[in-house]
Parts: C-alpha cells; structure tokens; sequence
C-alpha cells in the first residue's frame, strides 16, 4: 500500500526484453541504499517487487500484464520515472490510499500554464470516467492528486508548482500517456450497483 507522495524520482538504466516480459532497471542511490531484495515499490504508481539490488540500482520484472496496462513498457534508458517505497504501519498518510495497481492510462489532451501552476486535462476510457468524480482521488504516474473536473470522457487536475518540479508531471506534454489509479471506494461501489444486475 502507497499514499501517492512520491519520494524520488529515479532514471531508467535499462529495459530489458526478457519474453513475454521484461526487466526493468532504475537507479536512485538513496532508495536503493535502504532496499532490500522483495520490497515493493511503486514506479510511476505501479506496484513492483525488487528483485536485484545494486549500490544505486534496483531492478524489477514486469509481465504482460502491468506492460499492457501502463505506460511502464515506452520507457528507455534515461527516462525519469516517480519512485515511492510501500507505506509502514504508523506512517503519515499524506495522500490518499494507494494499492498501486493501475487501472488504465490516461492520455494528456491540454495543459493550460498559468505561471508556475497548471491545469491538465486527461482523456480516458468512460470504463475509467465512471469511477471518477470532482473532489474525489486519483493517482496520476503514483502521485496522489484531487480531481477537478469530470466528464465522460476526460478529467482534470489541478498543479502546484511543488508537484510540477518534483514529479515527472511536470514535463508532460499534450499526447503523453500516464498510468491511473482510480479510488479504491470508488471501484467498491461500481461493482456493488453492477451486482445489482446480476439477478
């Protein structure tokens, strides 16, 4: 479990093709310094098991799956991607719950720059839309932010400059793709009113 404050942003060394998946290597010395062998940690808010670590490297395996459903297979060497350790009981929560299971991509359609802040707005699949509403959760590449607008078929957020520099959202260019995790309440709830159906 995550909360969406991403703790450093790391650099893609490699990614490796390994059939039917791949492996993934990210060096950050300082998390990789205090990681061990099986800790999860979220790359661009995906969920991931170390399975080698190095003095400032750490890699992971990432099967057909996570590559169908993130952006996690168009990175190359020199990438920038969003790193946060799992949660430990007793830690501050300053985000929100965060499984770090993706549930889609979003495309980004327009960012309106207003100084330093800025507005993005995101095109998704209605599947997506429909667990989304204003002033609810997502988890846009890991990083824990509040929705704002809601339409069928897109959604915004709002930015500080904080988040813009200290994430790779701030370099996101109109036709990006980013890796979405929508509320876990929201997901609950879906399904409780699909069951519904069932009879």
């Amino acid at each position: 479990m995550f909360s969406g404050i991403v703790e450093a942003l790391g650099t893609v060394v490699e990614l490796r093709s390994e059939p039917p998946g791949c492996r993934l290597i990210v060096r950050e010395p300082k998390i990789a310094a205090e990681t061990r062998v099986a800790d999860s940690i979220a790359v661009n808010g995906c969920c991931l098991t170390v399975i080698d670590r190095q003095a400032d490297t750490f890699a992971f395996e990432a099967g057909p799956e996570t590559l169908a459903r993130t952006n996690l297979g168009l990175l190359k060497p020199g990438s920038r991607v969003n790193l946060e350790r799992a949660l430990a009981v007793g830690d501050r929560l300053g985000g929100h719950f965060v499984s770090g299971h993706i549930d889609g991509v979003g495309t980004l359609q327009t960012r309106d720059d207003d100084g330093p802040w800025s507005t993005f707005w995101f095109s998704i699949s209605k599947e997506l839309a429909a667990q989304m509403a204003s002033k609810g959760s997502i988890a846009v590449d890991g990083v824990s932010l509040t929705l704002v607008g809601c339409e069928p078929e897109r959604f915004s957020i709002a930015l500080i400059p904080y988040t813009l520099s200290v994430t790779t959202l701030g370099p996101l260019q109109p036709g990006d793709c980013v890796n979405l995790e929508t509320d876990l309440l929201a997901k609950y709830v879906q399904r409780l009113v699909e069951a519904k159906e069932w009879r």
